[in-house]
């Protein structure tokens, strides 16, 4: 191996200098320093720090402009959700009443059926049979007559006279022969056999117990106490009475299943824009929770000179 000569030595090191792969000296330069173009990893990582949003609380983050100008985009977008959730609420109540206006009249106009074709006493009393209109023939129990408390007939609460009927079958069937606005104008029922037609309802749960003659609720399994059995699980609402009753107890309306006012169909699009609604609040929160956190671009992890050189390798 040839030593080099100290001029040759001399002339490498400025070939090499001027080339930038050191600094005249013998010592290699790192990637980029003192070249124009180059990256350092240090100012890299100053402009990295300087784009990142650094992190603060969230009632910071909510008054900055930009979330603020958010809060109000989504404020009016849920007020609008909330008011066409308003509007099919009350579509559903338009639609509801219409279509139980319909089923009235049908219940109404349909013709009635022997009791015992749809309901024997003691059975289990199902959802399609309230309103069903049906027909028995039996003999009131006067002394066993109740008055119901707490009931409203055309926005006037009062009482409705409940008298047990024994059908020619034996069995006891709770009749719901009208209303009145005080006790004072309940009627005795009519005496000796009578042909009842009506709607049938079901059972209420169990109230307060009867006493007194009154009771407030109609509950079957309440009854069997004071009237005995076997008794039927449902009751009779009164539509006419052969012999008639006296007119002093107003007839009520056929009984309808619970929520048959409301559209169904409406209902459901009212939760959906209520929701939307409630969506646009719950997304404002969270963005400026991730505004809190802080946010920015991501950037590349710095190469550094070892790296670099591994690479070229």
């Amino acid at each position: 191996m040839t030593e080099q000569r100290p001029a040759a030595v001399a002339h490498d090191r400025a070939a090499r200098s001027a080339a930038g792969s050191d600094d005249g000296h013998g010592r290699p330069l790192g990637r980029g320093v003192g070249v124009e173009g180059g990256s350092p990893s240090g100012a890299l990582s100053a402009w990295s720090q300087a784009e990142r949003r650094p992190p603060t609380t969230m009632l910071r983050a909510a008054v900055r402009p930009r979330m603020l100008l958010l809060l109000v985009l989504l404020l009016a977008a849920a007020a609008l959700c909330a008011r066409l959730g308003a509007w099919q609420l009350d579509r559903a109540q338009v639609h509801g009443t219409a279509a139980a206006e319909r089923l009235t009249a049908e219940l109404v106009a349909a013709p009635a059926v022997p009791l015992d074709d749809v309901l024997a006493p003691q059975t289990t009393f199902t959802g399609d049979l309230v309103g069903r209109k049906v027909s028995v023939t039996g003999t009131y129990d006067p002394a066993g007559q109740l008055l119901v408390t707490g009931r409203a007939h055309d926005g006037t609460t009062g009482l409705l006279v409940l008298t047990p009927l024994t059908t020619t079958g034996g069995a006891v069937l709770p009749v719901a022969r009208g209303w009145v606005p005080t006790p004072a104008d309940a009627d005795e029922p009519p005496a000796g056999p009578v042909e009842v037609t009506g709607y049938l309802q079901a059972s209420e749960q169990a109230g307060t117990g009867v006493a007194d003659g009154r009771t407030d609720a109609i509950s079957s399994a309440e009854l069997l106490n004071s009237w005995g059995g076997p008794i039927y699980t449902g009751y009779l609402v009164v539509s006419s009475s052969d012999p008639a009753q006296a007119g002093t107890v107003a007839l009520l309306d056929p009984p309808t299943k619970p929520g048959a006012g409301l559209n169904i169909q409406n209902l459901a699009y009212a939760a959906q824009w209520w929701i939307f609604g409630a969506f646009a609040v719950l997304l404002w929160l969270r963005l400026v929770r991730d505004e809190a956190r802080g946010a920015g671009p991501e950037q590349d992890e710095p190469v550094t000179p070892a790296e670099d050189g591994a690479a070229a390798a």
